[in-house]
């Protein structure tokens, strides 16, 4: 238990960091975006060239997430691999839960 407890709320950073750069990347892609409208020759072509980069920097960052998430989906795999019984009366339950509420509508 101490272990999800630490465990999730570095998820969660994880998760909500990346989604920030994400979102700064989108903001700032927009606006390059709509600045390049007027743009034609040698301006065009720095654009581009600044729009590559930030492109670039997201691929950057999925990747540098998906590096720090790793050691926390190897260790939901190892769980699950380890206790594959306990998953499915898990998950059972869970279905269960879900079809009940779903049925009292």
């Amino acid at each position: 238990m101490a272990r999800r407890s630490v465990a999730q709320p570095n998820g969660e950073q994880i998760k909500d960091q990346a989604f920030s750069e994400l979102k700064a990347l989108i903001e700032e892609s927009e606006k390059l975006l709509k600045s390049s409208a007027a743009l034609v020759g040698e301006d065009a072509e720095d654009l581009r060239g600044q729009i590559a980069q930030k492109l670039q920097q997201a691929l950057d960052a999925v990747a540098s997430a998906r590096e720090r998430t790793r050691p926390m989906v190897d260790a939901t795999e190892v769980y699950i691999g380890g206790h594959p019984w306990q998953t499915v009366a898990i998950s059972a339950g869970f279905g269960l839960v879900v079809g009940l509420l779903l049925g009292r509508r």
